[in-house]
């Protein structure tokens, strides 16, 4: 019945999609671009927050011997 379109109507395809959306393509690109950018930023600080997390919750026990043993020296 149907079959795959051939290269030539692959063509024709993209030249009519290319004539009716081809003054959006750009904006369409330019909004795609920031949506990855501001991911990628969100998805970094994220990354940075729990690093930081993870470093206190390690150095809160440590300060709270440093102020054990400051007591017991003084």
């Amino acid at each position: 019945m149907f079959s795959a379109p051939s290269g030539m109507e692959l063509a024709v395809i993209f030249i009519v999609i290319l004539l009716l959306f081809g003054k959006k393509i750009p904006e369409l690109a330019k909004g795609l671009g920031s949506g990855i950018k501001n991911f990628k930023n969100a998805l970094k600080e994220g990354v940075e927050e729990e690093e930081i997390a993870k470093a206190e919750n390690i150095q809160n026990p440590i300060n709270n011997e440093i102020k054990i043993l400051n007591e017991k020296i003084n």
